[in-house]
């Protein structure tokens, strides 16, 4: 998956991935009281109930975060892999500014990978 300005970086020693702010964390290993492999992402408005409500046994409220509307994805068992992948274009979108959500959605329309020309039109100047 590729999103416009998304980097990657640890983040408390797991991999994390931001754009602008950080909009998802991986926890290959487990952290807190979840001792299976999972994800954390940031999530628009309303869809972590919605999720967790509906399908515990994947989704849950992740600790901190939860509060502010993130949401917790296992990866253990039977991953769809569209539909989290799909999530995490959502969390992007959440928390990118808005000219690489606009890039994003440019890319989608088009149906292919921006080049480096895009990218650095899209980039802020000081």
């Amino acid at each position: 998956m590729s999103l416009p300005g998304a980097s990657e970086r640890l983040s408390r020693g797991a991999p994390a991935f931001f754009a602008g702010k950080q909009f998802v964390m991986l926890w290959p290993d487990g952290h807190h009281d979840h001792g299976f492999p999972h994800l954390w992402c940031a999530a628009p408005p309303g869809a972590q109930d919605e999720m967790v409500t509906t399908e515990p046994d994947r989704f849950f409220r992740p600790p901190y975060v939860g509060a502010r509307g993130w949401l917790g994805a296992r990866l253990d068992g039977e991953v769809d892999w569209g539909e989290l992948t799909a999530i995490c274009r959502d969390a992007f979108r959440v928390v990118a500014p808005k000219a690489l959500v606009a890039e994003l959605d440019r890319v989608a329309a088009d149906g292919r990978a921006p080049g480096p020309e895009e990218r650095r039109r899209t980039r802020r100047r000081p």
